[in-house]
């Protein structure tokens, strides 16, 4: 099989343009393409979210999440660095849809429980699918991720750890390069 696409810019609008139609589902939604895009997160590590992994007992946001070895892959915790841009994304989700007990699942599902990992991985494809995005899967937005940080300059040392991979080849598989990328490379000099 080959591997998740990369999306462009214009296909991230596109899906989230689509999740924005989607009514009472949109936030949500939306929240689940920003934690894959923003964040690098798998398809199983959202499903697994609970409120108190993104905020504070006093109802602040959290600039990261600890995850435990059986919410992640590799039977191992890690930690996933929030940036500004995604901390907006979990308090206004958060806000909207008044969450208050702390073990409630950040991202229910619609019969209100947790999705699993499977389930998430169908939510992916149902979303790329009616934005008409072939070949994008639940490791989409990692990957795209990944390689949006690497575009612009960021150390695979440091992408490694983002992504919590225990080896840099695992990471660098990751990564794709692009003509826009080889074209801006070739300018540095």
């Amino acid at each position: 099989m080959s591997q998740a696409k990369v999306l462009t810019d214009a296909e991230l609008k596109r899906v989230l343009a689509v999740v924005a139609s989607q009514d009472w589902l949109a936030a949500r939604n939306r929240l689940v393409v920003m934690l894959s895009f923003l964040g690098g997160m798998r398809a199983g590590e959202i499903a697994a979210l609970k409120l108190h992994h993104v905020v504070n007992d006093d109802g602040s946001g959290r600039d990261r999440i600890h995850l435990a070895s059986d919410e992640t892959k590799g039977n191992r915790g890690r930690t996933v660095i929030l940036g500004k841009k995604l901390q907006k994304e979990i308090i206004r989700y958060v806000e909207t849809r008044h969450l208050n007990r702390m073990n409630a699942p950040l991202i229910p599902s619609q019969k209100g429980g947790h999705f699993s990992a499977t389930t998430m991985v169908m939510l992916f494809r149902r979303i790329y699918d009616a934005a008409g995005i072939k070949d994008a899967r639940s490791h989409s937005g990692r990957r795209s991720y990944l390689t949006k940080l690497a575009s612009k300059g960021c150390s695979v040392f440091v992408l490694q750890k983002l992504a919590g991979h225990r080896s840099i080849q695992t990471t660098q598989r990751y990564v794709t390069v692009n003509e826009e990328q080889l074209v801006a490379a070739a300018d540095m000099i």
